[in-house]
């Protein structure tokens, strides 16, 4: 090889090494570059893992706070079912209640119909025979010398005191039926 080729030969591949060496060097600016993209996505990707982390233990927290409202929320449906079930047993007591007032209202009210009955026969049929037998005691007074009269008058007062006593027996029938009726309600 002549001096000339081997210069041009060098010459070459000087020429190539230093396209080679400039490569490289473009290479490595890259390579700086994109190191430094990725040091910066890293970053990134570190932000974003705390930010996740962070994220996290807040949906975390608030899972269990809603679990917490969940359980809350269960025992006062719980309470609330107790409480309407206590409020339909009170509504069938006060039901049953009114249903007795009622019944009751209705015996009073024959009770009070049968004391006014009661008080109409006393006024009226008692009254009757007692002022026939003080009118014929007052009568006697004045025939007491008369046999017949006196005889006819005593077997008015006689008339009067039978009347009085059938009165008097009807009247124990009575209070006696009342009576009867009232325990009857009683025991119910």
């Amino acid at each position: 090889m002549t001096k000339k080729n081997t210069n041009d030969y060098n010459d070459s591949q000087a020429a190539e090494l230093t396209f080679q060496v400039l490569e490289k060097e473009k290479r490595a600016a890259e390579l700086l570059i994109a190191n430094k993209e990725l040091d910066f996505q890293n970053k990134e990707k570190e932000k974003r893992a705390a930010e996740l982390i962070i994220a996290n233990a807040e949906l975390s927290y608030q899972s269990e706070e809603k679990s917490k409202r969940a359980a809350e929320l269960v025992i006062a449906n719980k309470e609330l079912v107790f409480q309407n079930q206590e409020k339909e047993k009170r509504a069938n007591e006060l039901s049953i209640a009114y249903d007795k007032i009622k019944e009751t209202e209705g015996f009073l009210k024959e009770y009070i119909a049968g004391l006014e009955k009661m008080m109409f026969m006393t006024h009226h049929k008692v009254r009757q025979p007692v002022a026939n037998i003080l009118g014929l005691a007052h009568t006697l007074e004045f025939y007491l010398t008369a046999p017949a009269t006196l005889k006819e008058l005593v077997s008015h007062m006689q008339t009067s005191a039978a009347d009085l006593d059938t009165f008097t027996r009807e009247l124990t029938a009575f209070i006696e039926e009342l009576e009867r009726k009232a325990k009857e309600k009683e025991s119910e």
